[in-house]
C-alpha cells in the first residue's frame, strides 16, 4: 500500500492542486487577470526567497555557492529566453515583430516559468517520496502540506501564462504537465533516493532562479507600463499579499503537521 499511496499523494500535490487553482483564477479572479500579475511577482519572489532558498541551505549547500548557482541559473534562463526570441524572429515576419513585440516574447517566458515550476515540483515529489519511505503518516502531512503551498504557487504560474498571452485552457493544461512532474519525482525518488538527494539542493536553487528571473525580467517590466498613480498603490498591495501569502505557507505547513502529528 506504500508505493500506491505515494503516487497518489504526488497527483493531489501536483494535478489537484493545478485544478484548483485553475478554477480559483477562472472564478474568483478571473476579471483581474492583469492586476493579479503583480501577485505573481510577490509569489514568486516570495517562494524563491524565503522557501526553495532556505531550503537549499538547510539541505547542505553553503551560502556562497547557493548565490553563484543562482546566478548561473538566472544567466541560464536569460539565454533560455533570448534563444526563443530568436527563434519567433526567424520564423516571424520582421515587421510583425517590430509591431507586436509582447507576443515573441512569451515563448521563453512560459518555457521558463514551466521549466522552473516542473523541477520545483519534481524536487517535491522526491521529498515526498523520502516522507512515505519513513512512515506513511509523515508522507500524508508532507503532502498536505505541499497542497497548501502548491495552489497559491500555481495561481500566480497560471496568471503569468494568461500574461504571456495562452488562453485559460492551454494554460491549465501546461499547467497540469507542469505539475505532473512530482509523480515523476516521486517515481525516481522511490527507485534512487540515495543516489538523487545530493542533487536536491542545486535542484531547488534552479528553480528559485526561474522564479526571480520570471518576476524581475519579465513581470516587473509589465507592471512598469501602469503609470497611474493608483496603479502603483494596487500593484504594492497586490505584491504584498503575494509576499504574505509566501510568508504564511510555512506556518500553515507547520499546523498541518502539527495537527496530523497529535493526531
Amino acid at each position: 500500500m506504500l508505493f500506491p499511496s505515494l503516487m497518489l499523494a504526488c497527483t493531489a500535490g501536483g494535478v489537484v492542486s493545478v485544478l484548483i487553482a485553475g478554477w480559483l483564477s477562472n472564478t474568483l479572479f478571473a476579471n483581474h487577470a492583469r492586476r493579479m500579475v503583480a501577485f505573481a511577482v510577490g509569489v514568486l519572489l516570495g517562494f524563491a526567497f524565503t522557501d526553495l532558498l532556505p531550503e537549499a541551505l538547510n539541505q547542505g549547500i553553503n551560502l556562497t555557492n547557493a548565490g553563484w548557482m543562482l546566478v548561473a541559473g538566472m544567466l541560464l534562463f536569460f539565454i533560455l529566453e533570448k534563444l526563443a526570441l530568436w527563434r519567433h524572429f526567424h520564423h516571424a515576419n520582421a515587421a510583425t515583430v517590430a509591431t507586436h513585440p509582447a507576443e515573441h516574447q512569451s515563448g521563453g517566458q512560459v518555457a521558463i516559468i514551466l521549466l522552473g515550476d516542473g523541477i520545483h515540483n519534481f524536487v517535491d515529489g522526491i521529498l515526498l517520496a523520502a516522507s512515505f519511505l519513513t512512515d506513511i503518516k509523515l508522507g500524508w502531512v508532507t503532502a498536505f502540506a505541499i497542497v497548501a503551498h502548491e495552489i497559491p504557487q500555481e495561481i500566480s504560474d497560471f496568471m503569468v501564462l494568461i500574461n504571456a498571452g495562452l488562453s485559460k485552457s492551454r494554460a491549465l493544461l501546461l499547467n497540469m504537465l507542469s505539475g505532473s512532474a512530482m509523480i515523476v519525482g516521486g517515481l525516481v525518488g522511490w527507485l534512487s533516493f540515495t543516489h538523487i538527494a545530493p542533487l536536491i539542493p542545486y535542484a531547488l536553487l534552479l528553480a528559485a532562479a526561474s522564479f526571480i528571473y520570471i518576476a524581475l525580467a519579465d513581470l516587473v517590466p509589465t507592471l512598469q507600463t501602469q503609470y497611474r498613480p493608483q496603479d502603483l498603490l494596487v500593484q504594492c498591495l497586490l505584491i504584498a499579499c503575494g509576499l504574505g501569502v509566501a510568508w504564511i505557507s510555512p506556518f500553515i505547513q507547520q499546523q498541518i503537521i502539527t495537527l496530523w502529528g497529535t493526531a
